[in-house]
């Protein structure tokens, strides 16, 4: 019997592209409601109710209702908004934190899926906190520059209109008050104790996404050598991988893995001072890539099934 996979919020570019990568699926039957219902919530409601696994794919407030109307204890979720990222009771979709944390996630009944800017800036912290390289109090700051699909719809069409704001030609940094919502994640997940200042970027190009991660080494235990091991130890999967040398003569591109679902770590610099780079597509590995690769192993997949790696 095929499992029943419900998208919920299908006419999103995370409901999109996550239902791309599964339209070919043999061993699922996907489920979507139908236009003329799919603002009604008893409607809604029998949906998430009758399928085998609902990915949430909705604004933040929608995620909570949704979550809250599901009754059937044997209905599993998949939650692609902030909502749920820090909350008690779901497991955070990131594998690559490890063995153990893999198998949480293929056993758990609600899995919340990372944010773009957060999966790079955890995959670059976690494993140097864990190896203790850096202490949790160290101060961090953090710069990420992303296509501008992470908007969604509407700063797609702003960006995609045929007259556009002259201003959207350029880099814009955003994120100014330090209250971005990524960084609720970004601390606790790779277990920080003081939040990093975190500068986000959007810039005039459809995906793609470069996370980076400077360090002096007043904030380290150890060299550069050091820390290149680390990375090699947590990221040599299919997915998440280090790699040597990922610049093109001296210059990284955000949008070099556009289209793709992986991601690459890298480091430059030396043991004075060195910057942690994390580059993949903001559509790919920082949302429904991350979202299908959490679905396999919940369903006991492939854990790249689907996956452009």
């Amino acid at each position: 019997m095929l499992l029943r996979v419900f998208v919920d919020g299908r006419t999103g570019t995370t409901g999109l592209q996550i239902l791309e990568r599964l339209k070919d699926r043999k061993d699922l039957a996907l489920v979507t409601l139908p236009e003329a219902v799919r603002k009604r919530p008893a409607e809604r409601e029998g949906f998430l109710n009758s399928c085998d696994v609902a990915i949430l794919c909705l604004p933040d407030d929608a995620a909570r209702e949704a979550v809250a109307m599901v009754k059937n204890p044997e209905v599993r979720i998949i939650d692609a908004s902030t909502a749920h990222r820090t909350a008690p009771g779901w497991v955070y979709g990131m594998p690559e934190l490890g063995p153990e944390h893999r198998k949480e996630i293929a056993e758990a009944a609600r899995v919340a899926n990372p944010g773009c800017h957060a999966s790079g800036f955890v995959a670059l912290t976690a494993p140097l906190i864990r190896e203790g390289l850096i202490a949790r109090d160290t101060l961090l700051s953090c710069h990420s520059i992303t296509g501008y699909s992470g908007g969604g719809k509407q700063m797609i069409a702003e960006y995609e209109a045929p007259v556009r704001d002259f201003r959207l030609g350029s880099p814009r940094l955003y994120g100014l008050t330090q209250a971005h919502k990524h960084l609720p994640e970004m601390t606790k997940i790779p277990g920080l104790s003081i939040s990093p200042i975190f500068c986000p970027v959007v810039a005039p190009f459809y995906s793609g996404m470069l996370v980076t991660l400077p360090l002096h080494k007043a904030q380290l235990r150890g060299g550069i050598d050091t820390v290149r091991e680390a990375y090699k130890n947590a990221y040599s999967g299919a997915v998440i991988r280090y790699v040597e040398k990922a610049d093109e003569s001296g210059f990284m591109a955000a949008n070099a893995l556009a289209g793709t679902d992986r991601m690459e770590i890298t480091v430059f610099g030396d043991d004075e001072r060195m910057v942690c780079a994390a580059r993949f597509d903001n559509l790919g590995k920082g949302a429904s890539g991350s979202a299908v690769q959490c679905l396999n192993l919940m369903i006991g997949a492939d854990e790249t099934a689907g996956l452009v790696i």
